[in-house]
């Protein structure tokens, strides 16, 4: 695998962390380079409460990233992979299970979820990981532009969480801060994506009930110091007159007066048309189309009693017909009106919210983790997994980001070449996706029956390569003896609780 050499001036190592900036390090050997992203457990539960606060709203709102900088235009297949050390291979978290199951569906793994983090925009994105092999049980496996702005010179982003299982705001097994990224240092410094990959240390997890709401008395409501909120209900007269008679609960209760119904044109936005009663006159003088004083539908004939007949004081045409029927014929012009509302009588309910967390344990013991391989040969069959929401280069968007998917095949046996990020031997492989799916695991081995595999990739970027402007290739780093560094030095790092 090749080296990047530049003179030491040109390297700018700009790392940034949750709130105070320190600085990456890089060991001697300019292999590994680390990153804090949750030093301290002060920081680790600032993060949480961002992304749990108001039932995950901060989850549901992030989207696939998807930056143009990564956008890849040009791709050259070049020739074969440098191999710098033998093959190797750590067996996955839960590899001694044996199962005889013969499955023909593809069972998804639990290990994979969505990494979460904040961009140096402020906008929320989010990639996917996976759970990996690790001595703490703590590690998640990614793409390196998953943990570095790779939009913003390489500085770290904030508030990195991993949720495995995740599905439209939930986390089945608990939300997990990342603790300390671990890439190689040529991403690190000189974005070579040759080297797009990181290993984070993460805490054990938090579950539990993360918003829980209370409805209180307006006294309490007040009194607290934290997160709350209130809820209008409509109620009926008789209701909204005992409430106000009471003096403990009179404050929940008032009044929203309605209003009349205005006169306008049927320009107007939510303007509602209603039918007027003309005289016969009237309405073959009006005119047609939607207006006021325009005719509003055809004449009305009805055949009515002979006292109905007499006791008519309306405008309409009234007429006994040759038959003897007692008839009234009534014409109808347009008026267009503003629409008014009713009285409504609301009871206000108000609410705290506690946030009851609990350790859930660590990562690998709740999911499991996936094996580590390096240094194997290209041409072989993998399972990749992900979550795309991204559009196309032409605009279709085939993918919602909700539910994981996935792609089997065989890898290129030549390497891909990328100029534009500076890729001269990443692995590539044929699957149609987008954006979100990115930092999501290439398993070699995969065991259908166990969900366990190995992770011998992760997915850097997604190319167009027949130029029809839809995605139809994804690529990784080539995991060799230099990737098997990094990894280790991540995987004996420990990490920690955050909730005794």
């Amino acid at each position: 695998m090749k080296r990047i050499l530049l003179p030491a001036s040109g390297a700018v190592l700009a790392t940034g962390l949750l709130a105070a900036g320190l600085a990456g390090t890089a060991q001697a050997d300019n292999t590994v380079a680390n990153a804090e992203l949750a030093k301290t457990a002060a920081q680790a539960a600032e993060v949480v409460e961002f992304w749990t606060k108001s039932n995950n709203a901060a989850l549901k709102g992030a989207v696939a990233f998807n930056p143009d900088s990564l956008e890849v235009k040009k791709t050259v297949s070049g020739g074969g992979y440098t191999s710098d050390t033998k093959p190797g291979s750590t067996q996955p978290i839960g590899e001694e299970k044996k199962s005889a199951a013969k499955v023909q569906n593809v069972n998804l793994p639990k290990t994979i979820g969505k990494v979460f983090f904040e961009g140096r925009d402020g906008k929320l994105y989010w990639c996917s990981g996976t759970s990996i092999q690790s001595q703490y049980r703590n590690l998640v496996a990614t793409a390196g532009h998953c943990v570095y702005d790779v939009v913003s010179n390489q500085e770290v982003v904030s508030r990195w969480v991993f949720v495995p299982g995740y599905y439209q705001g939930k986390a089945p097994w608990g939300l997990y801060v990342g603790k300390q990224a671990f890439t190689h240092y040529d991403f690190e410094v000189y974005e070579d994506f040759d080297r797009d990959y990181a290993f984070v240390t993460v805490y054990d997890g938090i579950g539990g009930s993360l918003n829980k709401p209370t409805k209180v008395d307006i006294a309490t409501f007040r009194a607290h110091q934290g997160e709350k909120f209130t809820k209008e209900v409509e109620v009926s007269f008789d209701e909204y007159k005992k409430g106000r008679l009471d003096p403990k609960t009179a404050d929940y209760y008032s009044l929203k007066r309605g209003t009349r119904a205005e006169k306008t044109g049927p320009d107007y936005p939510g303007a509602v048309v209603e039918k007027v009663p003309a005289s016969k006159w009237e309405y073959f003088r009006a005119g047609v189309g939607q207006g006021n004083g325009n005719k509003f539908g055809e004449p009305v004939t009805s055949i009515v009693t002979k006292s109905e007949y007499y006791a008519y004081k309306g405008k309409g045409d009234k007429k006994v017909d040759a038959r003897g029927n007692y008839t009234i014929t009534e014409y109808f012009t347009q008026q267009w009106y503003k629409p008014g509302t009713k009285h409504a009588f609301i009871r206000t309910d108000f609410y705290t919210v506690a946030h009851e967390l609990k350790s859930v344990g660590r990562l690998g013991d709740n999911v499991g983790g996936q094996g580590f391989a390096w240094n194997q040969p290209s041409g072989k069959y993998v399972r990749t997994f992900g979550y795309p929401q991204g559009p196309h280069p032409d605009g279709n968007k085939p993918y919602s980001g909700v539910t994981p998917k996935w792609c089997y095949g065989k890898t290129a046996h030549k390497a891909l070449q990328i100029p534009s990020r500076k890729v001269e031997e990443q692995q590539s492989f044929k699957c149609a996706v987008t954006a979100g799916y990115d930092g999501g695991p290439w398993l070699y081995k995969y065991s259908n029956a166990k969900r366990l595999g190995y992770v011998n990739g992760v997915t850097s970027l997604i190319a167009d390569t027949d130029k029809n402007n839809r995605y139809d290739t994804i690529t990784t780093p080539y995991f060799d003896g230099e990737t098997n560094v990094v990894y280790k030095a991540a995987s004996a790092s420990w990490s920690g609780k955050l909730v005794p």
